[in-house]
């Protein structure tokens, strides 16, 4: 059993309450870890650590913040193996996924945001026989993150990294759910020497520790990635504070085949885009559309395919492990059960897999495909998260934008064509915040990253992130 501690003021500490969550295998559905049920004590320690620590570390150079923002990120390298078994085992997902994926990407977080502070620039503006304005832009001070269950490393640190870059000092709070990796990445910010204060790591419940967070007067930005519901309280608490605040939230993802298309890389990607990490990424494509003269092919092949997908153990080669709890399993059956009553056909899936062996009692779902569902039904339009997608045909260009657009959600959208003017035409129209034509999830970290309607407000990644985490000053000075 795992002790999980907090990480205040560079110290390992317990929290003040001595209170506990468990934290389970999902494949297993055993406790293997119980982390702290911080309260707003802890939360307040850890901000009033990180204001003390704000003056020395937002006056350090550039060049001396990336540097330990590369120790970090080499740190993490060194520890592929215990990271990524930890993510899943924590998770759920398959190992290979954490070593090929989350735990390389946590690395390549510090990495990048190491390299883009010393690349941030400020603004100049010439007024001709006047002067000369230039702009500053100084760090916030205390950055508020929060992180979900789904990517729980990978996540983390997106936020974290550019926020201590920028000169921020930062309390973070991971899901409750999936602690473990922030609780080894507080170890290594210790092997790192990362001076005291500047990363402070809360575990607790959101109701919580996060509503501590959210709340304090100190905190000047917050970061949160998760539901939209979630992400509307804290917009309603951020808002009267005047604090900044970036909201990623959900995503009900349109996925557009034309018949144009590259079929056998649309056909690969898009098992892919539609069940990786069990459909438990925000970016997943949930709804596809396909042209109808392709329709019938694509049908067969895909299904086919999503039958051939191996549900087992996260540790063993296969394509999906478990969904993250229990609870969350139950949401996606039921979301199942209510598509099918509102007139959708399960053609593959569509129930819990029982795994023999050591995960006998985890929670796994088969991935699920169906058909006939109208676009306007709560399954086609709420987000799921889990192993489930619906095809649809479609017979027109302005068709499939139309239904593509048919959602409260706007954070990605897939598209399929070998016509460039298509391709064009179409992204302008996508009413999302990334569009990915013939591809998925390939990432440029220098790229600006979030949604329109509910999926969100405001963008990270690249120099969006580090003007996020400061606030811009305008020095004038006549000649």
């Amino acid at each position: 059993m795992i002790k999980i501690q907090n990480y205040i003021n560079g110290e390992l500490v317990a929290p003040q309450n001595g209170l506990y969550l468990d934290s389970f295998n999902p494949a297993t559905g055993q406790v293997h870890a119980q982390a702290p049920d911080s309260g707003r004590q802890d939360v307040d320690e850890a901000v009033q650590a990180a204001q003390n620590a704000f003056p020395d570390w937002s006056r350090c150079s550039a060049r001396t913040r990336a540097g330990y923002l590369r120790k970090i990120a080499d740190l993490i390298e060194r520890q592929l193996p215990q990271l990524s078994e930890a993510e899943s085992a924590d998770n759920g997902k398959p190992l290979q996924l954490a070593r090929e994926v989350d735990i390389p990407r946590a690395a390549a977080n510090f990495r990048y945001f190491a390299s883009a502070i010393e690349q941030f620039s400020s603004e100049s503006h010439f007024m001709e026989g006047q002067g000369i304005n230039y702009t500053l832009r100084r760090p916030i001070g205390v950055a508020g993150c929060i992180s979900p269950w789904n990517l729980p490393l990978y996540l983390l640190t997106w936020k974290i990294a550019p926020a201590l870059a920028a000169g921020n000092c930062v309390v973070a709070k991971p899901s409750e759910i999936t602690p473990l990796t922030a609780f080894l990445l507080a170890q290594i910010c210790r092997e790192a020497e990362l001076p005291a204060g500047a990363l402070n790591i809360i575990h607790g419940r959101g109701e919580t520790a996060g509503e501590a967070l959210v709340r304090h007067p100190q905190v000047g930005c917050l970061s949160f990635t998760g539901g939209t519901q979630t992400g509307a309280q804290i917009a309603g608490r951020a808002a009267p504070a005047f604090k900044k605040i970036s909201l990623e939230l959900g995503g009900k993802n349109p996925n557009l085949i034309f018949a144009d298309c590259n079929y056998r890389q649309m056909l690969e990607t898009t098992l892919h885009s539609s069940f990786a990490n069990q459909g438990q990424i925000c970016l997943c494509g949930s709804r596809i559309y396909v042209e109808e003269t392709l329709y019938k092919k694509f049908r067969h092949d895909f299904v086919a395919r999503v039958k051939s997908l191996k549900v087992g153990d996260p540790l063993r080669a296969v394509h999906l492990g478990a969904v993250v709890s229990k609870a969350h399993q139950e949401k996606i059956l039921a979301y199942i059960e209510l598509a099918k009553q509102e007139g959708g056909a399960i053609l593959t899936g569509g129930k819990a897999v029982r795994v023999e062996g050591r995960c006998a009692d985890g929670w796994f779902v088969a991935p699920t495909v169906i058909e006939g569902l109208p676009n306007r039904r709560r399954a086609n339009q709420e987000e799921i998260f889990g192993p489930v997608v619906t095809i649809q045909p479609f017979k027109s260009e302005s068709e499939a934008v139309n239904l593509a657009n048919q959602s409260q959600y706007g954070l990605a959208a897939i598209l399929w064509t070998e016509n460039l003017s298509r391709a064009h035409r179409i992204a302008e129209r996508l009413q999302a915040g990334i569009v990915w034509v013939n591809c998925w999830m390939l990432r440029d970290l220098r790229t600006p990253f979030g949604g329109v309607k509910n999926s969100g407000v405001g963008r990270e990644g690249g120099f969006e992130a580090l003007r996020f985490f400061t606030e811009a000053k305008n020095v004038c000075i006549r000649y």
